[in-house]
């Protein structure tokens, strides 16, 4: 795989999921050579973390200070720049949205690093649902960092 630059992680509308994934590639890639964005595929307004999502990342000792979301933009994808989505429906959406995300720069999470499931949207569950979701999550996480540094 090509040098990579910057990560982006794709959901939604970009207060859950994907600011849940980059805090934690954050929090567990600590080499600090790469870029880490999360957005959201439709944003009508800033919105701040989904209040779950946000106590789920500080009782694992993430915090993102006054975060708000942003949507996906063509100018996110740069050189070397790849992009992982939660779901198989969020990225033909992305695909079909960002002129410069294709195939080969644009994933499904869960599917590049080899699980089975897609990472379920935890939105209007318990915050138990959202715990879960934060540890599935974290699990693909480390299966990715693992791959990125053998790769490089």
């Amino acid at each position: 795989m090509r040098d990579i630059k910057r990560i982006i992680f794709v959901a939604g509308n970009g207060i859950c999921r994907s600011p849940m994934a980059a805090g934690i590639f954050t929090q567990l890639y600590t080499k600090g050579d790469i870029e880490v964005l999360c957005r959201g595929l439709v944003v009508q307004f800033p919105e701040p973390l989904n209040q779950k999502a946000e106590a789920v990342m500080i009782s694992n000792g993430i915090t993102m200070e006054d975060f708000t979301s942003q949507e996906i933009s063509e100018e996110d994808y740069t050189e070397g720049t790849i992009a992982f989505t939660m779901e198989k429906a969020q990225q033909a959406r992305l695909i079909d949205k960002i002129e410069a995300a294709n195939e080969e720069n644009t994933f499904v999470l869960s599917e590049y690093v080899g699980d089975e499931l897609e990472i379920m949207d935890p939105y209007g569950g318990t915050l138990q649902t959202y715990g879960l979701c934060f540890e599935v999550m974290k699990n693909a996480i480390k299966k990715l960092i693992n791959m990125l540094e053998l790769q490089q």
